[in-house]
């Protein structure tokens, strides 16, 4: 795979519109995986991205080889996003306002190890700095290393994320509710932050 072959870029308007379904199916194929596990629909995930649709503060980067769309990342301000992520921040007497949120990056198995998710911070980056905000920060699920479902090779995006200048701030962890993989209901998980000064 040569990365020159994807291009990435800012979706705004129309192309924004059109992309929205396309993320929607990204998340819900990404996050089946280890560690999310998360057993997604449509229709809920229409009605988040409609979010990013609305909010002129928001970012949508989209991945596309061939015209299809391989990969996204989503980004808000933290005002803008769910109360329980910016709750811990306010107890640590930050301003939400001075945040951005990295909601998610999402990219196919085959187009990993090329390069799209620096690609994906450094708009992500920019995007705050246009914006005024001094921080980024975004979370990642905390699964027990004993969990049924961790594959046996499972590792973690930890030392990608410290390249990049992001560590995680102890004891700042949001909680969240999605159902897993062969659950019924939804179960809340514990989501640890991890955030960059820019």
């Amino acid at each position: 795979m040569n990365i020159d072959e994807i291009d990435v870029r800012v979706l705004r308007g129309p192309d924004l519109e059109a992309a929205l379904d396309g993320v929607a199916k990204l998340r819900i194929t990404v996050f089946r995986d280890w560690p999310y596990l998360y057993d997604g629909s449509l229709d809920y995930e229409r009605q988040y991205l409609d979010t990013y649709r609305d909010n002129p503060g928001a970012l949508l980067v989209g991945a596309f080889h061939d015209g299809q769309l391989i990969g996204a990342s989503t980004s808000t301000p933290m005002e803008d996003h769910a109360p329980e992520f910016s709750a811990p921040f306010r107890d640590l007497g930050l301003k939400p306002e001075s945040i951005l949120y990295g909601a998610e990056s999402v990219l196919l198995r085959p187009y990993r190890g090329f390069g799209l998710g620096h690609r994906f911070i450094d708009l992500r980056e920019e995007h705050a700095r246009n914006l005024g905000r001094t921080h980024v920060a975004f979370c990642s699920v905390i699964r027990p290393d004993d969990h049924p479902a961790r594959p046996a090779a499972a590792r973690t995006n930890d030392a990608f994320w410290r390249g990049r200048g992001y560590e995680t701030l102890p004891g700042v962890v949001a909680r969240f509710s999605w159902k897993d993989l062969g659950d019924s209901a939804e179960t809340e998980k514990p989501l640890q932050f991890w955030m960059r000064r820019l």
